[in-house]
């Protein structure tokens, strides 16, 4: 019998081996910024064409490569970076395995034009699908420019499965900001399709965060500072005001690398307790800096995720500094600014090098009360017991009705069928059953569904008495140049007035001038729509949240047999897009039970 156990060419290799490594375009970007950066560049420029799938290109001002190390960094395992075992546990730099840029040619078109400062001329390299095709010498600035053209065009198979543009760039963007945040030091740029959306000059963190995300967010955003021996904690969290209900703006950073860490999240997440409204997130940049052989960046082939060797010291550290800090900036009404005792017996262990004495000025603290808090618009499940204690005298009234009379609403009487109870829900007699009725859910998809954009013809709009400005960061102009062309038919007249500052002339009817930039910052909340009906779908469920009234908002009982009326027209759906109940069947014959 034959063998069939065989060496695989190299080219099938670097495919395989690109898989890990090469996912989308958003990962070769990570790749060759972070390989700039190693480079010891001051000045970086990303240059995309249509979201990286036809040109990804990286210019830098770094060091640059001889002749012979630019031909050796496309094969596998090459670096310069590592050259030992030891050295991947004490790893100081971005990369260091030696298998992106060959993973890269051999997936894509590559060329490469590197000059060191000291050489009078530079080298030009190009490699096609993981093949060597020619090496000449070349004029050229010094430092690198990797060019990467058409993605995946010699594997087909993957190439189908890449998102539309606006997806795939949205996660260029993603790994654009994670490095751009991480070396405020630095200077980038990114340009798409001849586009700037980034002109980042180097400056404070600080700086770095307002030009990436905005000068609306300075004001919101509280500093973070520890300094332990074997530790150093520093970055900002935004006030309770800055929090979202998505996740975009979280960012963690280990000694200048992006990582992912449920478990941290939820530190920060504890230290805001009792400060966010269900459902929302804290928005914060925080940044540690620990030594290098205390972690462990090499356990995900991205190296998004990294393992702690003082992870439970590392997560009461971060809930105790910021929850301190947000106490000293007034912004958490407790008045015990005291770590957590575990973080007491870190200090103890390792102390801080500015425990240096002298005098300290104590703020006195403040209870800061929003007057314009609602407990009504926080909703809660209403429990068994309520459902016993509020409708033992209800069943005593019920009247049964024949099920042929359930849609005759015009002649039906409500007086012995409906009854609102104190917490705002309502009890419904419908057919032989009992039903209770969130009337604001209720509404809101009758709003949602009856105010459906139509394609056919523009929503009515009103004109502003005075034009409103909405300041946009470049992630939110991006996601408005992609959704522009709807928004005429939807009733919106806006345009880019100057910069990044969005002017709005003319709003949809019904969208109080009040609303308008709430409703705006939703509606750029979500930066991904795979389609136009995608982005609708949510325009509709904001539209319809704006619209539509709480279930205290229903008192008067003709107002909630119309909408019982209404909501029977659109065939008396039990749920909310969202999954969401409108009602649910009042459990009588377990009450029966109790006596």
């Amino acid at each position: 019998m034959s063998d069939i156990i065989q060496l695989l060419p190299d080219h099938v290799a670097n495919q395989i081996a690109a898989g890990e490594v090469v996912q989308r375009p958003a990962s070769i970007v990570k790749e060759l910024l972070e390989n700039a950066i190693d480079a010891g560049a001051t000045k970086i420029e990303l240059i995309i064409r249509d979201a990286g799938k036809n040109l990804i290109q990286v210019v830098d001002n770094g060091k640059g490569m001889s002749e012979t190390d630019a031909r050796m960094a496309f094969e596998r395992h090459a670096t310069s970076k590592i050259r030992g075992t030891e050295d991947i546990f004490r790893i100081a730099t971005k990369g260091f395995r030696g298998e992106a840029l060959a993973s890269i040619a051999a997936v894509s078109q590559v060329e490469l034009r590197t000059k060191q400062p000291e050489a009078t001329i530079g080298t030009n390299i190009y490699i096609e699908g993981g093949v060597f095709q020619f090496q000449d010498p070349v004029q050229t600035t010094e430092g690198s420019n990797f060019l990467v053209k058409n993605l995946f065009y010699n594997v087909p198979a993957r190439r189908k499965f890449l998102k539309n543009n606006n997806v795939e760039f949205r996660h260029v963007i993603d790994e654009f900001q994670r490095i751009a945040l991480a070396h405020e030091s630095l200077e980038f740029s990114l340009f798409h399709d001849d586009d700037a959306v980034f002109r980042l000059r180097k400056g404070s963190q600080m700086q770095r965060i307002v030009d990436i995300f905005g000068r609306k967010l300075q004001p919101q955003l509280v500093p973070i500072k520890e300094d332990i021996i074997w530790c150093r904690l520093h970055g900002f969290v935004a006030k309770p005001e800055g929090a979202k209900k998505t996740r975009g703006e979280q960012f963690l950073f280990v000694n200048g690398r992006y990582f992912k860490s449920a478990y941290f999240n939820k530190a920060v997440q504890e230290a805001f307790e009792g400060l966010l409204l269900p459902g929302y997130v804290p928005t914060f940049f925080l940044f540690l800096e620990l030594d290098p052989e205390k972690i462990d960046v090499n356990i995900h082939p991205q190296k998004t995720e990294v393992k702690f060797e003082d992870e439970h010291l590392i997560f009461a550290l971060l809930r105790s500094t910021i929850k301190r800090s947000l106490g000293i900036y007034n912004v958490s009404p407790s008045l015990d600014f005291e770590k957590d005792p575990e973080l007491d017996h870190m200090m103890q262990t390792f102390p801080s090098k500015s425990n240096g004495g002298g005098n300290t000025v104590i703020k006195m603290p403040e209870i800061i009360v929003d007057r314009d808090y609602n407990p009504f618009l926080e909703e809660r499940e209403v429990t068994h017991t309520e459902i016993q204690n509020l409708t033992e005298m209800y069943h005593q009234n019920i009247s049964t009705a024949e099920p042929s009379k359930i849609n005759l609403f015009e002649d039906e009487d409500f007086d012995e069928d409906l009854m609102r109870l104190p917490n705002g829900y309502w009890l419904f007699n419908k057919g032989d059953k009992t039903l209770m009725l969130d009337l604001g859910r209720m509404h809101r998809l009758w709003v949602s569904e009856n105010t459906k954009p139509s394609k056919k013809g523009a929503t009515n709009s009103h004109s502003l008495l005075f034009s409103l400005e909405y300041h946009m960061n470049e992630v939110e102009k991006a996601k408005y140049n992609s959704i522009k062309k709807y928004l005429p038919e939807l009733g919106f007249e806006m345009s880019i007035a100057h910069e990044s500052v969005l002017r709005i002339d003319a709003v949809p009817e019904g969208l109080k001038e009040t609303q308008v930039m709430k409703f705006l910052e939703n509606l750029f909340e979500i930066l991904e729509y795979k389609s136009e009906d995608e982005f609708l779908q949510y325009y509709r469920n904001q539209w319809g949240r704006m619209q539509s009234k709480s279930r205290f908002d229903f008192i008067y009982k003709k107002d909630a047999e119309q909408l019982i009326r209404d909501f029977t027209a659109l065939g008396f759906p039990e749920f909310l897009p969202d999954g969401k109940r409108c009602f649910f069947e009042v459990p009588f014959n377990d009450f029966k039970n109790k006596f």
